[in-house]
């Protein structure tokens, strides 16, 4: 039996900002249970919900040394779907609304987190054969197993995977204070190890420490080798490549499933969605206070407001877009010239255009159900999940070929009668503009064809069960 530690800042349904989250929460239980034993290690945020820490039961306490401080570390635990969770407390550093605060905080945070985790293992009598990694915040853990925990007999030949979710994120701060947070000497902060344009990285610390690393899809994997997608880790991004694999996120097939949905109006699945996909459609447009017409073509947004997701090359062609034809309904928050883009807009045409600007999961999943389209032009996407619930939901994706979009939408063919959705491949506003009136083209005027995408997409396979399969390889050989 193989013995799996995840160890991570955030997962569903204890604590999310993203799509780590999902990660974290749902992989663990989709592993074959008689081979390997699966388990996660959190942060015991006090915004957690009280329905889940009532569940958590009080295994131990220890006092942990962080370089001239000494914490409490409180250690619980809960099972939950089958898989064993520990939380770590600390209410010095865990404590407020959100998992993560000012950056020069959470540097010295996850420096607490990551020395902790690994300090709990012996005490709750549970010795990882591989620490699966995920994102900057745990990427001292891989360090730590190099440094100060290779003394005792307990660490040694401990494996560690380093995840990227997102590049983008790193974990900067100067290499002084993070030299006397996290306790290590200053033979770790040169450029060939944590040290980064003369500050501290910790995700680079894990990429130059861990045995494997891992990103969210096999063009993410190949993107961030070259400069405009490595956020300047190419370098040794290339230099690891021997030990980088890409792996495409699933879904969660039973919380997305048209069928039982208990979020949407009219359930359906590929078989029915011709009769009854409309009915969501309907209803949508009447809640949202949008014009009644079944012709109307109506595109779904549900993102973070910002420039990574292409909201640029939106605001350029917005009135094109928002043409007599088409309604576009819009979920999300962010940058606020896109959130007030997305209200002007909602009041300039407020029959056929709709600006959610929150955060709401049961509109999103009416939003998944209703429209005839879902657009995701994203700059970069190491995943992405809205097109694959698009997908699930029978709502046609029209996305950028970049990361994980262009891994799991595959364009429409109409000479060989093939794909699952429409994508275009350069960062152009009118590239996208043509992509989308292509598609509405095909809407209106080969109607066979457009439901036969939808077969072909609600026939996809995304599910977690394919992600577990290329994760247990991956232990396998390690």
């Amino acid at each position: 039996m193989k013995k799996i530690l995840f160890i991570a800042s955030e997962s569903v349904p204890f604590i999310k900002t993203g799509g780590l989250a999902d990660v974290v929460g749902s992989l663990p239980k989709y592993f074959n249970k008689d081979e390997f034993d699966v388990r996660v290690m959190l942060p015991k945020y006090t915004a957690i919900p009280d329905e889940y820490k009532n569940q958590m039961e009080f295994i131990t306490h220890f006092y942990l040394e962080l370089a001239w401080r000494k914490q409490y570390v409180g250690v619980f635990q809960m099972d939950y779907n089958g898989v064993i969770f520990y939380f770590l407390d600390n209410e010095f550093y865990f404590s407020g609304e959100k998992p993560y605060g000012e950056i020069y905080q959470d540097i010295e945070k996850f420096a607490f987190f990551d020395k902790a985790a690994l300090s709990t293992l012996p005490l709750i009598d549970f010795r990882p054969d591989i620490i699966h990694c995920h994102d900057w915040q745990t990427g001292l853990i891989p360090v730590y197993l190099q440094d100060s925990f290779q003394q005792g007999d307990f660490y040694k030949g401990m494996k560690s995977i380093m995840t990227i979710h997102n590049l983008k994120f790193q974990g900067v701060w100067d290499k002084k204070t993070v030299m006397d947070t996290a306790g290590l000497d200053a033979y770790y902060f040169t450029p060939d190890k944590l040290e980064a344009y003369g500050d501290a990285n910790y995700l680079k610390g894990g990429l130059v420490y861990a045995d494997q690393i891992t990103t969210v899809s096999d063009t993410y994997a190949q993107e961030i080798k070259m400069p405009f997608y490595g956020e300047k880790l190419d370098g040794l991004i290339n230099a690891r490549a021997n030990c980088l694999t890409g792996i495409i996120n699933g879904l969660d097939y039973d919380e997305y499933n048209p069928a039982t949905d208990s979020m949407i109006d009219f359930h359906y699945d590929a078989r029915t969605f011709r009769k009854e996909k409309i009915k969501n459609k309907r209803a949508l447009q009447k809640e949202l206070g949008l014009a009644q017409d079944d012709k109307k073509f109506m595109i779904g947004i549900v993102s973070r407001l910002t420039d990574q997701k292409g909201f640029d090359l939106i605001d350029y062609v917005i009135e094109e877009i928002c043409d007599e034809g088409t309604q576009l309904v819009v979920l999300g928050t962010g940058e606020e010239k896109y959130e007030h883009l997305f209200r002007h807009y909602a009041w300039k045409y407020p029959d056929r255009v709709s600006a959610n600007i929150f955060y709401s999961n049961e509109r999103s999943h009416k939003i998944y159900a209703a429209c005839d389209a879902f657009l995701m032009p994203s700059l970069f996407e190491p995943c992405g999940l809205s097109q694959l619930m698009s997908l699930r939901y029978g709502t046609v994706p029209i996305v950028r070929e970049t990361g994980g979009l262009k891994d799991t939408v595959e364009p429409y063919n109409e000479y060989e009668g093939k794909g699952t959705g429409f994508s275009f491949a350069n960062y152009n506003a009118h590239e996208m503009l043509d992509t989308i009136r292509y598609a509405k083209d095909v809407y209106y005027n080969r109607r066979r064809e457009w439901n036969k995408m939808i077969d072909r997409g609600m026939a996809m396979d995304f599910s977690w069960n394919n992600s577990a399969k290329k994760y247990e390889d991956l232990y396998r050989r390690m």
